[in-house]
């Protein structure tokens, strides 16, 4: 167990390493190799009877992005300038900023502070790529990293389905909750509620992620990865051994970690990929195996499976009745107050305190905290994301369309997670989002710049056409 915190403060050291000799690049590494072993790592520390360094540790992901972000900041020679998907983030991150400085709610400023951070610092991720030196990058080493994270959670996965046992009961999980947070184990299972998919029901597994939803959210980075690299300016995909196994290890993940709104995404990134890329084979197969699952459904599952997806279907099931009992209870304290009821009302503070307002909706908990303005702000910089991501799959060839095809497919995976729960605390989906949301803006006007100073550029022998820092870049 002690190789998860070998592994984490490794890629830390390595990352600052990097940041401090200008590779920003860096960033990436601890971003994707540290954060879907953030939990498991805090766990396995307090495991040892190491609780002092826990504390420092959990800011190991904070300063990685402050420092990142300084540095891009410190390296741009010309004032920048701010589109208005910019604009957006600043006024969003400035709302939220004043509900922690004025003395507006029932709690203090460090419980503020930290429902700030929970509602608000993924602006401060975005900027840092968004400011990134383009020509520092290469982005499809990064989705290969992202791929090849599939592959051990998968291995973990797998043993946890074939003995039917937790990987987190022996990481010192319940451990870490109750020590840290004064939280006791809930469910059958010694862990929490979110390890079993309904009451003493089929058990859900995390690999090594936070938990199986963090864990079934985690594989919407990797699919969406995989159709980024096999794609290219033709209609022939690029595919190899590596993209093959790691597409199949996704699909164990998602498939044992049982997280309903996840699954769906899954299937919905696929589906949009294939309508988007035009794939009318791909389409006429999603089609049928839709008609044959349902068929399988409805004619020969049985036992728990059956009950768990017929009680999802029809919100019969305690947690999804939950879901729309949380939502309603948000909705009315919206309604009276749409301003807001104050920072950490609503979402990870309130609920470790046991006093929270509803909940089990992103967009429910950010406007219970501070109202309807900074909920529109965050729609308006989501949907944003989405059009421009959009346009340049469309428009755009080579690394260009990539990543905004990257992008797009999260983001639209993401939709049904964030109905369904507090998604900005699936800490490794949403650093690598806002990190190549800032990335993708960058390229985009960076690309745009040069083409209203200069000759649009040559599509080269492989296709691409995007510019870096007045370089021709590749994939």
């Amino acid at each position: 167990m002690f190789v998860f915190l070998f592994i984490y403060i490794l890629v830390f050291l390595v990352a600052v390493f990097k940041i401090r000799k200008g590779q920003i690049d860096g960033a990436l590494i601890f971003i994707i190799f540290g954060l879907p072993i953030y939990i498991t790592t805090l766990s396995v520390t307090t495991l040892y009877d190491l609780k002092a360094w826990v504390p420092f540790l959990q800011y190991f992901k904070e300063i990685i992005i402050l420092v990142s972000l300084v540095s891009v900041l410190i390296a741009i020679k010309k004032r920048p300038k701010l589109y208005p998907i910019d604009w957006l983030y600043l006024a969003y991150l400035g709302y939220i900023l004043l509900y922690a400085i004025l003395p507006l709610g029932e709690y203090g400023f460090k419980d503020k502070l930290i429902a700030l951070k929970s509602v608000s610092f993924f602006t401060f991720i975005y900027f840092t790529g968004r400011f990134f030196d383009l020509s520092k990058i290469n982005l499809s080493k990064s989705f290969y990293y992202m791929c090849l994270i599939a592959i051990p959670a998968a291995i973990i996965v797998l043993v946890e389905a074939i003995t039917y046992t937790h990987f987190q009961t022996f990481t010192g999980y319940a451990d870490y909750f109750f020590y840290f947070f004064n939280q006791e184990p809930s469910g059958h299972h010694g862990l929490n509620w979110t390890f079993e998919a309904e009451n003493d029901g089929p058990k859900r597994f995390a690999s090594f992620f936070a938990n199986p939803l963090d864990h079934a959210a985690g594989t919407l980075v990797s699919i969406s990865a995989i159709l980024a690299l096999i794609t290219t300016n033709t209609p022939k995909l690029k595919l190899n051994q590596f993209l093959i196994v790691a597409f199949i290890c996704s699909l164990c993940s998602i498939i044992f970690a049982l997280s309903r709104a996840s699954l769906a995404s899954y299937l919905l990134i696929i589906f949009v990929y294939a309508y988007i890329t035009k794939r009318k084979q791909w389409l006429s197969y999603f089609y049928l195996l839709g008609a044959l699952a349902c068929v399988f459904v409805f004619s020969f599952l049985s036992g728990d499976l059956y009950q768990f997806l017929i009680g999802t279907i029809n919100f019969s099931n305690s947690s999804s009745a939950y879901h729309l009992i949380q939502w309603a209870e948000g909705i009315q304290a919206i309604i009276s107050h749409p301003l807001g009821h104050g920072l950490g009302a609503s979402g990870r503070v309130s609920a470790f305190l046991g006093s929270n307002i509803g909940g089990e909706n992103q967009l429910i908990i950010i406007a219970v905290q501070a109202g309807v303005i900074a909920l529109g702000l965050y729609i308006a910089i989501y949907v944003s994301m989405i059009r421009i991501s959009l346009k340049m799959v469309l428009e755009r060839k080579g690394r260009a369309r990539k990543i905004a095809l990257f992008i797009l497919l999260l983001k639209l995976g993401m939709i049904i997670p964030f109905l369904t729960a507090e998604a900005e605390s699936y800490i490794y989906i949403g650093y690598i989002t806002s990190f190549f949301s800032g990335i993708m803006i960058n390229l985009k006007y960076n690309a745009d710049g040069d083409r209203g100073r200069h000759k649009r550029p040559e599509i080269g022998q492989n296709g691409t056409e995007d510019h870096a820092g007045g370089t021709l870049q590749t994939v």
